[in-house]
């Protein structure tokens, strides 16, 4: 079966989106900020060390130096560029390591909940387990910053049938387990809150290129020839344009230039909004869903 969550909406016949002061494309930029256990208690579906039940230490050596070292490596570079980040965090980062967080803290970076552990999983879970996993999310982020979490991507982009329902109804503006389209869109939920997509990229993705021996000047030139397509269509109609990082990956000291070079060329060109996940969502919703949501009930009709 299809998805019932959203039309088919051809971008070319939607209408006009407007980025604020006419920008062409809103630029994010998503540090994904991960924990991964050491011996992870909870397995579903698949298995995060292969190694199991001994410890992965070269897996979990790996991610742990994304921690200790790539972080704050590559929050350096978006203090040079004067980027604010998004933060796709795995919330147990809160409480494991309390100097990342007051970091994040200091340079109001905003946050997309990551789940809380990036080896425990939403596959297979029955829905009031998966709500309980959310709404301590939720409330992780209210008591350590006493703010509403605006944004949900699955941890390890794990997704179940009923998460949007779940996600909307903890009161989200917003999903990024979606990579579907450049543009936000509106999603169909059981309750009716609304809830809308913003564009997160599985290809401008360090940790997806990699995999694919992917390295740093080639993902450099990635990230700038993807924005020089949305840059020439947002003239037009404005686009999203993520750039997911992993600090394990492009924190490190042969890669981090080639960053450097790739923001570097971004913030050469005018007409750019460097935004937020939530900046993006509200703006999308107090400007253009309206006139979305007109356009589709025409085509239904």
């Amino acid at each position: 079966m299809e998805p019932t969550r959203f039309p088919f909406s051809p971008i070319i016949d939607r209408p006009k989106f407007t980025l604020p002061n006419n920008a062409r494309v809103a630029v994010w930029v998503l540090p994904n900020v991960e924990h991964y256990e050491y011996q992870p208690v909870h397995q579903n579906v698949r298995n995060p060390w292969p190694r199991s039940p001994h410890p992965d230490i070269f897996g979990y050596g790996d991610k742990d130096y994304g921690n200790r070292v790539g972080f704050w490596r590559m929050t350096d570079l978006m203090d040079k560029h004067d980027i604010r980040c998004t933060v796709s965090l795995n919330f147990s980062v809160i409480e494991h390591y309390p100097e990342i967080f007051e970091a994040m803290q200091a340079r109001n970076y905003d946050y997309l909940c990551h789940g809380i552990y990036n080896t425990r999983y939403l596959w297979n879970l029955p829905e009031d387990e998966e709500r309980a996993v959310i709404q301590d999310c939720v409330d992780t982020l209210r008591q350590a910053t006493g703010k509403q979490l605006a944004g949900w991507f699955g941890p390890a982009a794990s997704f179940t049938i009923n998460t949007p329902d779940l996600v909307a109804e903890l009161g989200m503006k917003y999903t990024s387990d979606w990579y579907h389209d450049d543009q936000p869109f509106p999603m169909q939920t059981r309750s009716g809150k609304p809830l809308i997509t913003v564009p997160y990229s599985m290809d401008i993705n360090d940790a997806i290129e990699y995999r694919y021996h992917t390295e740093g000047e080639e993902f450099a030139q990635m990230i700038m020839d993807h924005f020089d397509t949305l840059y020439c269509e947002g003239a037009e109609s404005g686009r999203v344009m993520a750039i997911a990082l992993h600090p394990y990956l492009y924190g490190t000291p042969h890669r981090i230039r080639f960053l450097d070079k790739a923001l570097a060329y971004i913030k050469g060109h005018s007409d750019v909004w460097w935004a937020t996940g939530e900046e993006i969502a509200d703006h999308y919703i107090a400007n253009a869903l309206p006139d979305v949501q007109t356009h589709l009930a025409q085509q239904e009709g």
